[in-house]
């Protein structure tokens, strides 16, 4: 081999890699553990209407460890994105001495228990509030198609003035809707021939030759039927 003048050129190229690569390893343990490239400054971006500047301080410190060289941005990240109503966060490094973070907050559409909300992308998150939403209920993992539905039985109704109060998919896959007006809608399941949402529209088309007309107080309509629906009236029902 030492004798071999291209295997000698070749080891020595090895070692001087190596030697080069143990300096860069070297420099950067020293620099992440530098006094001189301390972190001294947190930006947010993003509107904020839940989440204060103190939370974001206080779970941020908490996450940080080292310089700003160290500092682990998915531990920050991951951090910020427990506190309750915040739902995305990107987190970058800005030279020489700041962190910049873009915070996307929760948007409540509805409440879902008592401890819980779903926001506009059909995701449940944990948080309370005290906005007159309305009430969805479910099967777990039913959210983003509840909230799909929720917006097209809204739309459907949007003509009678009426808007969903509460949206419910029972444990059979039946949908059950109660309006603002107080009006319960038995809806029943999805059937290729006719989902759900052909039922309500039937009942919207029907409705000024039907129960618009009558004076009574209307409580309970039931959709189920091929041909027509079934109306509960609380003073004939005592």
């Amino acid at each position: 081999m030492w004798d071999n003048p291209r295997l000698l050129d070749a080891a020595a190229s090895a070692l001087s890699a190596l030697a080069a690569t143990l300096l860069l390893i070297a420099a950067a343990q020293l620099l992440s553990r530098s006094t001189l490239l301390q972190l001294r400054e947190v930006t947010v971006h993003g509107p904020l209407a839940h989440t204060t500047r103190d939370q974001i301080g206080r779970a941020t410190q908490a996450a940080v460890a080292g310089n700003f060289l160290a500092t682990d941005l998915d531990a920050v990240r991951a951090a910020l994105e427990q506190l309750p109503w915040v739902r995305r966060v990107q987190v970058r490094r800005v030279w020489p001495d700041r962190l910049e973070i873009a915070l996307e907050e929760h948007v409540a559409l509805a409440h879902w228990g008592e401890t819980e909300l779903v926001n506009t992308h059909g995701e449940r998150f944990a948080a309370t509030s005290a906005a007159p939403l309305p009430v969805f209920a479910g099967p777990a993992g039913a959210e983003a198609e509840i909230t799909l539905r929720y917006r097209r039985f809204a739309a459907l109704l949007g003509p009678l003035g009426e808007a969903p109060e509460r949206v419910i998919l029972t444990s059979r896959y039946a949908w059950q809707v109660r309006l603002k007006s107080g009006l319960n809608l038995e809806l029943g399941r999805d059937y290729a021939a006719e989902p759900a949402e052909r039922r309500l529209a039937r009942f919207v088309a029907a409705y000024p030759q039907t129960l618009a007309r009558m004076q009574r107080r209307h409580e309970y309509v039931d959709l189920r039927y091929p041909g027509g629906f079934a109306l509960r009236v609380p003073e004939l029902n005592g």
